[in-house]
């Protein structure tokens, strides 16, 4: 009954900075899911949950998805998340989640620091960033980092970014869940709990993101990003 409470909250927060930034689910959800449902079921937990959290999200800001920009990162994924998926089933997890997070802070970093850190720009950043956001999505279940790289370096409008990280982050949370081959496994109490938390969410989500400005919000996305790749770094870490 705590595990299932303890989801709930994880799903709640999640959902709710989702609906805000545009990403934020897997980077609240991920660790704790590893942590309360083991390495390889927690992060296809996260990826169903995270799939259906940008899918009701997307019905909400469709009027604002760049499909061009979205189908360019998504198909620059997908191979990425075949890869992905065998190392995750054939390789040691933690060096692995070490590196990328990593990899992923110091281009964060970078980023934010410097203009000329700004490299992924234009088609060739966009595929850099899809493969990068498709391997992190199947392996840790993180798949955010590597879009807001991108969004930070071309100044993609926050609004645009938020509607089309939905479309991005749901096809790319199925096609993960596919790749693995696997159907997560959850108590049914853990279930209800997520789906009430992942509901409440994005119900308090919708509120908070009247209240916040583009600016401020595009401040969460880089701190969540940020988040995300130091938690990576310490679940690799952890499970060594």
């Amino acid at each position: 009954m705590v595990q299932a409470i303890g989801l709930g909250a994880v799903v709640l927060v999640g959902a709710g900075a989702q609906r805000v930034t545009g990403l934020g689910f897997s980077l609240v959800a991920s660790p704790f899911m590893v942590l309360l449902l083991g390495p390889f079921n927690g992060v296809l937990v996260v990826n169903a949950c995270g799939a259906v959290t940008a899918f009701v999200v997307l019905t909400q800001v469709w009027r604002d998805v760049d499909l061009r920009q979205a189908v360019l990162l998504i198909v620059s994924a997908l191979p990425a998340v075949a890869a992905g998926a065998w190392m995750a089933r054939s390789l040691p997890a933690a060096p692995l989640a070490i590196v990328v997070g990593v990899l992923i802070l110091v281009a964060l970093v970078a980023v934010v620091a410097s203009e000329r850190a700004r490299v992924l720009r234009g088609t060739p950043g966009a595929v850099i960033a899809g493969l990068g956001s498709g391997f992190l999505n199947v392996t840790v279940g993180a798949g955010g980092p590597a879009v807001a790289v991108y969004a930070v370096s071309t100044g993609w409008a926050q609004r645009r970014f938020a509607a089309t990280a939905q479309l991005i982050f749901g096809v790319l949370g199925v096609a993960s869940l596919v790749a693995k081959g696997g159907r997560p496994s959850m108590a049914a109490a853990g279930w209800l709990t997520v789906a009430g938390g992942l509901l409440a969410g994005i119900l308090v989500g919708n509120r908070v993101a009247a209240r916040v400005s583009p600016g401020r919000a595009q401040t969460a996305v880089i701190i969540l990003a940020m988040a995300g790749a130091v938690l990576t770094v310490i679940k690799g870490l952890v499970a060594l």
